[in-house]
Formats: C-alpha cells, structure tokens, sequence
C-alpha cells in the first residue's frame, strides 16, 4: 500500500492546514503581539479588510496556478499558494490605499500563514503525482518516488521545512517583544517565503518563461522585492520620525 495519491488526502491536510492556522492566531494574538499590533485597532471596516483579503487571495491562487498549469501542458484549473498570497497582498494594498490607511497591517497574519504552508505542504506531498507540485528527478538519498518509479526531490518537505524554521522564528521574536520583527514580521515572512520559493521553483518541472524561470519565479520575485521595499521604507519613516 502506498500513502501516496489517496482519495481526500489533500482535503485532510488542508483541514489540518487551516486548524494549524487558527490555532497559531489565537495564541500569537492573545499571548505574543501588543493589542495596537493588531489590525482591528488600525483598520477601518475590519470586515471589508477580511474580505479584500480573501477574494484577493482566491483571484491569485487560481490565476497563477492556472496559468502556470497551462503553460506546463496541463489542461485544468490550478491553485497555487504563491499566487493566493500576491492576489491578497495586492488586494489589502489596494484597500489600504482606498481607506487611508498607512503602516504594516499584515503582522497578525504572519505566524498563521507560516503555519499554513508548513502543515499544507503534506498534503501537496501525499497527494503524489496528481497535484503537480512534485520536483525534478534526483539521486540524492531522500528522494522519493511518488509511484511512478523515478525518484524526485521532495520539495513541498522542503518549502514545509523552511517555513516551520520561520514559525520558530517568528515566535521567538515576538515573544522577545523584538520592535524591528512587530514593525516588519509580515514582511520578512513574505520575503523569505518568495526567497526559498524562488529557490525550488529551480527543481520542479513547470514550463519555463524566459531561460531557466517558470511563472512562479517571477512572482516570487516580485514578493521579495516588495517586502525588501516596505521593509525600507518602514525604516525611512522610523529614521524621520
């Protein structure tokens, strides 16, 4: 019996995903982060806030994950992790700029994204072949095989593994009170979700667009720039204050 390509078993992790996710909110909003850290005492219309977030997130995911699919010869809908946090970004940036808000508002939500993919990852792992988030052929000793006879590198264990590392981290510093990761610890999770993604897009099989880089890696590209450059700028404004 294989673990691999069983019925639901993406559903089951996704579940686990989002439980990990609630949990991981509850405890860094009550325990670690200062309540004026919190969105609901910076944003107006917290509801709307939630709801450009996920419609944002919703229209990226399947966009980028559709297009990349396509691109790579597979005719069906796709949903791509890397897309639904562009598309949310773009959309509560796009809201803030609407409402007037200005200053990070995403600090909650670091932890409990780190949390998703850490946990969402095995599902994408277990769901074998048919998910197409499986890596390059590989003879290194943890390569699997994913039932097809050729072993791979596993790197949705991978991108799990880097970013449980930042949950650590994540957690340590805000229990440290550190300012400079209350300031911009939605930013770093983000920049160093677009680093290491960017990094494993070089061993998965998608299509390229231009020499050795598929579509995701110019959205990655595009996430480490934009934490760099909110991270900068929230440093200017510190600096001038």
């Amino acid at each position: 019996m294989t673990w691999f390509g069983l019925p639901y078993i993406h559903a089951v992790f996704d579940v686990l995903a989002w439980l990990a996710s609630m949990t991981v909110f509850w405890f860094v909003t009550r325990r670690l982060l200062p309540p004026e850290a919190l969105p609901a005492s910076r944003v107006p219309y917290p509801g709307a806030y939630a709801v450009a977030a996920g419609m944002g997130a919703l229209c990226g995911a399947m966009f980028f994950g559709t297009a990349n699919a396509l691109l790579s010869g597979q005719k069906a809908l796709g949903f791509s992790m890397v897309g639904g946090i562009a598309g949310a970004i773009a959309a509560v940036e796009a809201f803030k700029r609407i409402a007037g808000v200005t200053g990070s508002t995403g600090i909650a939500f670091a932890a409990p994204f780190a949390a998703t993919v850490a946990v969402g990852r095995w599902g994408c792992f277990f769901s074998g072949l048919a998910d197409f988030t499986y890596g390059t052929p590989s003879g290194l000793p943890w390569a699997v095989d994913f039932g097809d006879g050729i072993a791979r590198h596993p790197v949705q264990i991978y991108e799990s593994l880097a970013m449980a590392a930042m949950l650590a981290l994540l957690i340590q510093r805000f229990r440290a009170r550190d300012p400079f990761w209350l300031r911009n610890g939605f930013y770093l999770t983000v920049g160093w979700y677009g680093l290491q993604r960017f990094a494993w897009e070089f061993l998965k099989p998608y299509a390229k667009v231009i020499g050795p880089f598929n579509l995701f890696h110019f959205v990655c590209l595009g996430l480490v720039l934009y934490a760099a450059a909110m991270i900068h700028r929230g440093s200017r404004a510190c600096t001038t204050a």
